[in-house]
């Protein structure tokens, strides 16, 4: 292994740490902050998207002045507090999760208070009946203008299918957790095996997503790995 890389390794938390305080919670808007950390109390709340992968998603909802925006796997909210946060005032967030209790204990209450609640339609149902009903609306065919999905691993290429549709040409779809804890890189017995299967619809997906001529594809190592496409055609 180059040297460099293995400083680097064993240097990571440390550097995590400091993009964190650095250049990330200056910046965190309170309403995220105070989600954030009532969030972190919650027994899953290690699979809320992490605060840096958000600021990320800011910018490139800025990037591309999206205003309407849809969003698969909700939790408690806090990327649909920072999508709604971010977009203009009268932009429009179509939220779809197949559970909304997390959402409506913990996040909806921060979210009213944040002033940005007219900003979300909250849709709670398996992501697919939402998207093919939308795909029978003219009107929503090519209509959004970026999406985020952080979701069940083993249907992120169903859904691409239908955002691919959906999201207009140069718009932008994200994917989190495209690197599944590093175990994409790990050989199979390396992995327990209940992870095993989320692990392998990873990899076949970033396979697929790469061989994919209808975007323009980067896989970045924020956080647990953010796939951002650009849709081409």
């Amino acid at each position: 292994m180059n040297i460099y890389i293995y400083v680097f390794l064993l240097a990571f938390p440390f550097i995590l740490q400091y993009i964190l305080e650095t250049s990330v919670y200056p910046r965190e808007a309170e309403p995220l902050k105070e989600l954030r950390r009532v969030t972190d109390d919650h027994p899953l709340g290690f699979i809320a998207a992490s605060p840096d992968a958000g600021q990320f998603l800011a910018m490139l909802l800025k990037l591309v002045n999206a205003k309407t925006t849809i969003e698969i796997g909700v939790f408690t909210g806090y990327s649909l507090l920072l999508t709604a946060l971010t977009i203009p005032e009268d932009g429009k967030v179509t939220a779809i999760d197949v559970y909304r209790k997390p959402y409506d204990e913990i996040g909806l209450p921060i979210i009213k208070k944040a002033g940005v609640e007219h900003k979300i339609d909250f849709i709670e149902s398996p992501a697919i009946h939402v998207l093919d009903t939308l795909l029978q609306d003219p009107e929503k065919v090519g209509s959004f203008d970026f999406g985020f999905v952080d979701a069940d691993k083993e249907s992120y290429w169903n859904y691409h299918e239908r955002l691919i549709k959906l999201v207009k040409v140069g718009g932008v779809i994200v994917y989190d957790n495209t690197l599944w804890g590093g175990s994409v890189a790990l050989p199979v017995e390396a992995v327990h095996e209940t992870k095993r299967s989320a692990r392998q619809a990873t990899i076949d997906f970033n396979k697929a997503i790469t061989a994919d001529p209808r975007v323009q594809t980067s896989l970045v190592s924020i956080s647990d790995g953010i796939t951002i496409c650009k849709r081409l055609s």
